[in-house]
């Protein structure tokens, strides 16, 4: 509850900063002097409200829509000596780390991969894929996991759903400001808003959408060689590079989790140019070399 209260708290103090910088920029001066009836202040506050509350509402929901999304099967009691392990693996990590024992589960999938998420890091889920299970070691599996509670000791969740929710607000407030000085000042509407605003409106929200995307991309990216070096740190170095060696070997086989859920997970695909800039992780060659040079 407390991270909420935080997220809440950073989110209402963004916006009021961004505000008081709108105040002491003359923007809504400049806005009348062009004929723009505009209220920045109260607009920043109505896309604040809907642009966060989005991301708040995708982060209350991060676990039941990943257990639906990738079909993850909860393990409520072991029903053989490896769930056994994988129990009692976790609960010695979540100790370790200092946070509640999260749910533990399994979803089927051929490549091995696994995931973090949850709104609380008391209350998080921690999942893994048949296929790591089949194909890695004890020894890896065990840094695979680690490096999943370290998504969750580090409050991941909260920190991308706060960076979601700031650029949720900012997409909207410049989209809509977009439409507004289109519709007034170039095309002369002034009777309510036009097509004007709202074909320009729609326009500039993709193109700002995509653009703070790449922020977020960006930020996804740095929280992976995070949680990289605290698994090394409780799994040791050596056991965590193997397991990010052995992710390169299963790149070859099928995906199964869903494109919402691949942020979440420990590896994603590999995009290439200008596509690079969306991608949720960086390039396992990186990881690896990073907890080498480290």
């Amino acid at each position: 509850m407390q991270r909420i209260f935080l997220f809440l708290l950073t989110n209402l103090a963004v916006v009021v900063l961004a505000g008081i910088t709108l105040n002491l920029l003359g923007v809504g001066s400049i806005l009348a002097a062009n004929g723009i009836d505009l209220n920045p202040g109260a607009l920043l506050a109505f896309c604040a409200v809907f642009g966060m509350s989005g991301a708040f509402v995708s982060l209350l929901l991060s676990k039941f829509m990943a257990k639906q999304s990738t079909g993850t099967q909860i393990l409520t009691a072991a029903r053989n000596r490896e769930e056994q392990w994988l129990l009692s693996t976790v609960e010695e990590l979540a100790k370790e780390a200092g946070i509640g024992m999260p749910e533990v589960g399994v979803f089927p999938a051929e490549q091995p991969n696994a995931f973090a998420t949850g709104w609380n890091r008391n209350q998080a889920l921690v999942a893994v894929s048949t296929g790591l299970l089949r194909n890695m070691g004890p020894s890896e599996v065990r840094a695979v996991l680690a490096h999943e509670i370290g998504h969750v000791a580090n409050g991941d969740m909260v920190t991308l759903a706060l960076v979601q929710g700031v650029v949720n607000t900012f997409v909207m407030f410049l989209a809509r400001v977009a439409g507004f000085f289109v519709d007034r000042v170039l095309l002369k509407n002034e009777r309510g808003l036009g097509m004007g605003y709202f074909i320009t409106s729609i326009v500039m929200e993709l193109v700002l959408g995509m653009l703070a995307m790449t922020v977020v991309m960006w930020v996804s990216r740095r929280r992976e060689f995070r949680a990289d070096a605290f698994g090394a740190r409780l799994a040791g170095r050596d056991a965590m590079i193997a397991a990010l060696e052995r992710l390169r070997v299963g790149d070859q086989l099928p995906d199964a989790m869903p494109a919402t859920m691949q942020a979440f997970g420990i590896r994603a695909g590999h995009p290439r140019g200008f596509e690079a800039l969306f991608r949720s992780h960086p390039p396992l060659e990186e990881r690896i070399e990073a907890l080498r040079r480290g």
